[in-house]
């Protein structure tokens, strides 16, 4: 049992680090890209399933309530919360456009849409990319190795956690995202 923890430890670090060593310049660009989005009044949209609708939820509550420290709200929606809108499009469409159909209705030219998926092939995630850039908005993903080639073709940027474990991928992408937060929050308000 003491050696499962080990490993599992051991195993996160090991690929946290190298996520930071092949993304660093991507997370930099990313940190751009939304300073940008927010000054120009614009906002982020996020989406994902089962644990990335989870990341999404937690990323938009970083930037709209506070993350370090108090601040003015930063807009970001997730796109994963309003059970109705969800429900009504999965039942009278398919669940393959909940986000898609949402980005048509929310998103303008300037915004934002973040894609999670850790497998990269997430249909309504792929779907609502394709309509954000119909649009104009920038698309970024966050995905997996299996992600790579699928979900990274309908990216402007990609972010790749170099694994195919699940929880390893979602690890990564939390540990980005805080790290996102972080920098972006000191760059607009100190």
């Amino acid at each position: 049992m003491k050696e499962m923890i080990g490993a599992e430890l051991s195993a996160h670090i090991l690929l946290l680090k190298q996520t930071i060593k092949e993304t660093e310049p991507l997370i930099l660009q990313l940190v751009r890209s939304f300073c940008k989005c927010f000054k120009q009044g614009n906002k982020i949209l996020i989406c994902g399933n089962g644990g990335s609708a989870a990341d999404a939820q937690h990323v938009a509550a970083e930037f709209i309530n506070r993350f370090r420290f108090d601040r003015s709200p930063l807009p970001a929606i997730a796109l994963t919360t309003d059970s109705s809108i969800l429900t009504c499009i999965g039942n009278d469409s398919a669940f393959e456009n909940i986000f898609s159909r949402q980005v048509e209705a929310l998103g303008v030219k300037g915004d934002i849409l973040v894609g999670i998926s850790t497998s990269g092939r997430s249909s309504n995630v792929l779907k609502a990319l394709n309509i954000a850039r119909s649009k104009g908005l920038l698309t970024i993903g966050f995905t997996g190795e299996n992600g790579r080639e699928i979900m990274g073709t309908k990216c402007d940027c990609c972010l790749v956690v170099p694994s195919t474990d699940t929880a390893r991928i979602q690890e990564c992408h939390e540990f980005v995202w805080h790290v996102i937060c972080g920098i972006v929050e000191e760059r607009l308000f100190k």
